[in-house]
């Protein structure tokens, strides 16, 4: 057994740059992995959201989830818009707009016409000419944040990010500290940060009030500390080379084979001193 540097980073792929493994397709309107229109796609060592198989957008949202649940993490996403809109987007619908989302629930217990999951999403953007727009904006879904210590109502809440032009490559972390606090980064600058999020279903016509975050009604007020990963589809079309994760929730035993000085939430089931040991 390799031996262990408690400060070097174990980040995990969650895109194998090959194909869809571990994920799950659900589309407004189309059962759980029924791909409408292969808008989802791998090529080139890229996931590509497309819709060159669409006629008009027609109000389908669609949302990529990976399959495992997270709490306390760093999530890697390197993207980048390309070409342009499907036509048929409603009108709230900002151009050159997409989104990934965490905390989210499982795309199983969304209802089939249901146009979102509770979830906290976070919309990228790219900017035109001399549009001055920032990314990483936030808008909760079904959900609301604390921001500067007060409730943050309005449905989308814009970053202190710098402007990026589509078809350049971004890179976008969002640092998850389960319910207490998150941090949006682009390019190495946090541009946001708030805490507490929680259920508050106040969008009826948004989510089915039968299907809450991960198969389990919660009640309004409800701390969200974990949940799942996705990207979204949101008629303009955008690409993803890179999708990796950092756990921050692991083994804090310095005494152990494999902790890291890095983790922020102690989990010593998983601590292991013996190279036998199963964490």
């Amino acid at each position: 057994m390799a031996q262990n540097n408690p400060n070097e980073k174990n980040w995990t792929q969650l895109f194998n740059g090959k194909d869809l493994l571990n994920w799950n397709i659900k589309i407004v309107g189309h059962d759980v992995n029924d791909n409408y229109g292969n808008t989802f796609r791998v090529e080139d060592g890229k996931i590509k959201i497309s819709y060159d198989e669409y006629e008009e957008f027609g109000g389908k949202f669609g949302f990529l989830f990976h399959r495992e649940k997270f709490s306390y993490y760093t999530l890697a996403v390197e993207y980048r818009f390309v070409g342009k809109p499907i036509p048929g987007a409603p009108d709230w619908v900002s151009p050159i707009n997409s989104g990934v989302m965490f905390h989210a629930q499982s795309p199983h217990s969304m209802g089939k016409n249901q146009n979102f999951p509770i979830s906290i999403a976070i919309q990228l953007r790219g900017a035109a000419g001399s549009e001055t727009i920032p990314t990483a904006n936030l808008c909760p879904l079904g959900t609301v944040v604390e921001l500067n210590g007060k409730p943050a109502t309005e449905d989308c809440i814009m970053s202190r990010s710098r402007t990026y032009p589509e078809n350049q490559w971004v890179r976008m972390e969002i640092n998850v500290f389960g319910g207490t606090k998150i941090e949006h980064i682009v390019e190495g600058t946090t541009v946001m940060t708030y805490t507490k999020p929680r259920i508050l279903q106040d969008k009826r016509d948004y989510f089915d009030p039968n299907a809450k975050a991960d198969e389990t009604v919660l009640e309004d007020g409800t701390l969200l500390e974990r949940g799942y990963i996705v990207l979204q589809s949101e008629s303009h079309p955008i690409e993803f080379r890179k999708i990796e994760l950092l756990n921050l929730m692991g083994c804090t035993d310095p005494q152990a084979l494999n902790y890291k000085s890095y983790y922020v939430k102690s989990d010593n089931s998983q601590c292991k001193y013996y190279p036998s040991d199963k964490p």
